[in-house]
């Protein structure tokens, strides 16, 4: 059975995200928390409690926690907050500062029972 989390308007570029997400799919939900807990980069934390929420959303399905695996961890591009600076002679240069959508898809290997 799968079980999915999400965590929108995320304050960061998604492609700082994305090698981080590569890392942590297919490793078990523990070993995942490691490499978060011990990376140094910005988008470990959201990464991190994202992870957090989705073995909280399998819980709540009364799955095993020790058996969970990351399936699917993917960092998509999200709106863009646009701003100006302002530049010589009245003028202005745009600004985009990037969001992101985190998804994570953990799994406990067992085919889902909803399809059968």
């Amino acid at each position: 059975m799968e079980v999915t989390a999400r965590t929108r308007n995320v304050r960061l570029s998604a492609l700082k995200g994305r090698p981080l997400a590569r890392k942590v799919q297919g490793l078990p939900v523990a070993q995942a928390l490691q490499v978060t807990d011990f990376s140094p980069q910005k988008a470990a934390l959201t990464l991190s409690k994202t992870i957090k929420s989705a073995v909280a959303n399998a819980r709540a399905k009364n799955l095993d926690v020790d058996r969970l695996r990351v399936k699917l961890a993917v960092f998509d591009e999200g709106t863009r907050m646009r701003r100006h600076w302002a530049r010589a002679r009245g003028s202005a240069s745009p600004i985009a500062r990037r969001l992101c959508h985190i998804k994570v898809v953990v799994s406990d290997g067992q085919p889902d029972q909803s399809a059968v």
